[in-house]
């Protein structure tokens, strides 16, 4: 799984559009970064610019972002309806798949760092990356916003976690995190009345009602402040108004954290809620973009309200998702446009997997060195995972095999899982090959030259060894789920289960011989010995695998 970061950094500016365009342009010339979007408020006077890419890259470009900000915006003359309490008021990282939260925050306290040793600007961490608990809320942080920021600094409470604790009246100071995606989703009902929806919002937010008594009057705490009753989910922020466009009313949602209220449960409670009022969901629609596995936790729920196995290609757990949560009843559904990762992947799409049998046959067969056999292994393990899914999905719900269920499942999911992390795998080699073919071609005229060269070698053919080590290392569960598949799958499939076994020792032994040969160009001798010593492991334990499966295949096919 490719490692993906997202970045909102939010800029006090957002009416000199020419101002803006300069921050934008430093953070978009780092390598390795797409700017998603750009969205400037001329009433808040302030820019969310949303960027993209792996960790190292999208950190570089948040640092660059935040020195050209502190360049061009002068806080003395800021104002705007938006609380702010620097040039870069915020800046939020944002795990979207292949890292972690932890990783995030991490990313966080690097780029915090490098603000206040390099800039001079005072950084306080919030949410994830925050230091103590009174800073984990960004309204605590930003409290007294910039204009009380001088007198904030002087407090020993409220020392940055980086940077002087002086007053930067230009640049302000700059709050950095870690925080969960912000999904924002629209769901639209048969109706015109903007309070039967809103009181659904009021059902399913965090927040809640206020109470009231029997009589209706509201409820009110030994403070004389109102007391609310909390809804159904957490980290859910709705509310519910009148859309002129559509014609009806419609109930705004923001997710804060779908890993704990999931789009699609709260979708189901909705559409619970609006036929107690009779009503009816008529669509929905995403404001914004998602990330991939919300869509595929959701298209693996409404599966398996159906009775049916989730191990599925990705792509129809998301076909699954999108119709049964209506995403296509109001506009048509673009994947490359409303999927983070796909919309990243479409500006560089993985070129070998996406060939056809015919166009890689091809390819494989012509006077270059890449693709080689490190590819070719890698293919192999994606077909034996795909074949353990396959006899899995074949298996779940027969009859004879109902005991078996549960375990089908989840080979199904294991299987697509690593199908894809091997298809991947199928360009990565190719990509790392490549990537030595580069370090082979750098100058070695002078002694630097010769010691960059070197360096950029040793790099190379280490990130060379990797790849194929780690298709060795994904090789062992595929084989482990071919032989579960021949122990427990259906026995009219047993011989899929064999010829996955094949695969995934092909797979196996292919990327043994890639560790190695790739080892010999490497000098760092314990680099060396632990890397062999572990693809010899793997490998043993595969033929060991593989011979397993296929004795049962064996006896059982030929009595």
């Amino acid at each position: 799984m490719k490692q993906l970061v997202e970045c909102v950094p939010n800029f006090s500016e957002g009416r000199d559009r020419a101002l803006i365009d300069k921050i934008v342009a430093a953070m978009a010339a780092v390598k390795g970064v797409k700017v998603l979007d750009v969205d400037p408020g001329a009433d808040t006077n302030r820019t969310v610019v949303t960027l993209i890419g792996e960790p190292a890259p999208v950190a570089e470009a948040a640092f660059q972002g935040i020195r050209r900000a502190a360049e061009l915006i002068d806080m003395s003359n800021h104002s705007g309806a938006h609380p702010r309490i620097g040039a870069t008021d915020v800046c939020p990282f944002v795990p979207v798949s292949g890292v972690t939260m932890a990783d995030c925050a991490e990313l966080a306290r690097q780029v915090g760092r490098r603000v206040g040793d390099e800039l001079g600007i005072p950084v306080y961490l919030y949410e994830a990356a925050a230091a103590s608990p009174q800073r984990v809320n960004l309204a605590d942080v930003r409290a007294g916003e910039y204009e009380g920021l001088a007198d904030k600094l002087r407090d020993p409470a409220w020392k940055p976690d980086f940077g002087p604790a002086t007053f930067n009246a230009r640049a302000g100071a700059t709050v950095i995190g870690a925080r969960e995606f912000l999904i924002a989703y629209n769901i639209n009902f048969n109706t015109r009345d903007a309070a039967l929806v809103n009181d659904i919002a009021l059902e399913i937010r965090e927040k809640g009602r206020v109470k009231k008594d029997a009589k209706g009057a509201v409820v009110k705490d030994a403070q004389g402040e109102k007391v609310w009753a909390p809804g159904k989910f957490k980290a859910v922020k709705a509310i519910g108004w009148y859309i002129e466009q559509y014609g009806c009313a419609q109930l705004s949602i923001n997710f804060n954290n779908y890993k704990i209220s999931p789009v699609h449960e709260v979708f189901v409670e909705v559409c619970r809620q609006a036929e107690m009022r009779g009503l009816r969901v008529t669509g929905s629609e995403l404001v914004g973009l998602i990330p991939k596995q919300a869509l595929l936790d959701a298209g693996a729920f409404f599966l398996t309200r159906q009775g049916k196995p989730a191990g599925v290609p990705d792509e129809e757990l998301i076909h699954i998702a999108v119709k049964s949560l209506g995403l296509a009843e109001l506009t048509p559904f673009d994947p490359l446009k409303k999927i983070i990762e796909a919309s990243v992947e479409a500006e560089n799409p993985p070129r070998l997997q996406r060939m056809d049998l015919r166009e890689f046959a091809n390819e494989l067969s012509s006077d270059s060195p890449a693709p080689g056999g490190g590819s070719v292994a890698s293919l192999a393990g994606a077909l034996a995972a795909a074949l353990a899914a396959m006899v899995s999905n074949l298996t779940a719900g027969k009859k004879g095999y109902e005991e078996q269920r549960d375990r089908m499942l989840r080979v199904g999911v294991e299987g697509q899982r690593l199908k894809d992390e091997f298809l991947y795998d199928i360009d990565r080699d190719t990509e790392a090959f490549n990537e030595v073919m580069a370090a082979i071609k750098l100058p070695k005229k002078t002694d630097a030259e010769k010691a960059a060269r070197g360096a950029a070698m040793e790099a190379a053919n280490k990130g060379a060894t990797l790849v194929p080590l780690g298709v060795l290392r994904r090789a062992v569960p595929a084989l482990e789920l071919a032989l579960e598949m021949a122990r427990h799958g259906n026995r009219n499939s047993i011989s899929d289960a064999g010829v996955g076994g094949l695969m995934g020792l092909g797979a196996a032994e292919g990327a043994y011989y890639n560790v190695m040969i790739n080892l010999k160009g490497i000098e760092d001798g314990a680099f060396r010995d632990a890397t062999s010593r572990e693809a010899r492991a793997l490998l043993e334990q595969a033929e060991k695998l593989a011979a397993e499966i296929r004795d049962i295949v064996r006896k059982e096919l030929e009595g």
